[in-house]
């Protein structure tokens, strides 16, 4: 599989895709638990679904499990796109474009995914990304998002910078995750209705949520390849100290949003 980056020294590569290059191939803060969940709010059975970002294709065949009427990718870079049609075979489509700009039609889907994805962008492209998802469904449409979420509601400000200082420095890229009030005040602004909000723990590189997500022989193997690279055991340890440093204020949000019809 040719991941993405795959030049970047792993001092420098992102997180995820560093994960990716270690062998981990659930790469979402909520892990597998929170993602089918959210699926299955989302409603995918014999519907046209249309899914941002799809990363390395995990989560397109689990929408595929549930047998939607129709499956598009839209993937920005070029391996990942290669990486979900070799997941995907001939189930589905995989288009390349940016999240924001994804050249579907409007009115053109029934649910639209996406998943630690929007964590990653500023504010303003935030707001662009949600706002194609609303022109891409159609009325009724639901939006399905899994991303990341600072607790408690009221927060303050102080800690909130502080969480996002420590995640960039340790993911290597700009995370701004938002509280669920924040989360929820941007998909409305944009027209949606929230339809329903869930929750998990973020514990991605925790030993019982490795394994859950991994399964065993996938976790050993994330592990093995993590203790023989020096550069790549230094970047895991810390994030996940980070991870637990702030795990008071870091979760992972779950959000299906509706497009009034």
């Amino acid at each position: 599989m040719n991941l993405p980056m795959p030049d970047r020294k792993t001092a420098d590569l992102p997180g995820h895709w560093l994960f990716a290059r270690l062998g981990k191939r659930v790469l979402r803060p909520g892990g597998l638990e929170l993602t089918h969940r959210m699926l299955a709010d989302a409603r995918l059975t014999g519907v046209d679904v249309v899914e941002l970002a799809p990363g390395l294709g995990r989560t397109a065949t689990d929408i595929l499990a549930r047998n939607p009427g129709s499956y598009t990718g839209v993937e920005a870079d070029t391996n990942a796109a290669g990486a979900v049609r070799s997941a995907i075979g001939s189930r589905g489509r995989v288009v390349t474009g940016e999240a924001s700009q994804t050249g579907l039609d409007a009115d053109s889907a029934d649910v639209v995914i996406g998943e630690a994805m929007l964590t990653m962008q500023t504010n303003a492209h935030k707001a662009d990304i949600i706002r194609e998802a609303f022109r891409v469904l159609r009325p009724g449409g639901r939006y399905a998002i899994h991303e990341m979420v600072l607790q408690p509601h009221d927060v303050p400000d102080a800690v909130k910078d502080e969480v996002r200082t420590a995640l960039a420095r340790s993911i290597k890229v700009n995370a701004r995750p938002l509280t669920a009030g924040e989360w929820t005040e941007l998909l409305t602004e944009a027209g949606f209705a929230v339809e329903k909000i869930g929750y998990a723990p973020m514990a991605l590189l925790e030993p019982r949520r490795l394994v859950a997500d991994e399964g065993l022989p996938g976790a050993l193997r994330f592990v093995f390849n993590v203790l023989r690279d020096s550069d790549a055991r230094a970047r895991v340890r810390s994030m996940r100290a980070t991870f637990r440093r702030h795990r008071d204020n870091m979760a992972a949000i779950e959000v299906i949003a509706v497009k009034p019809a």
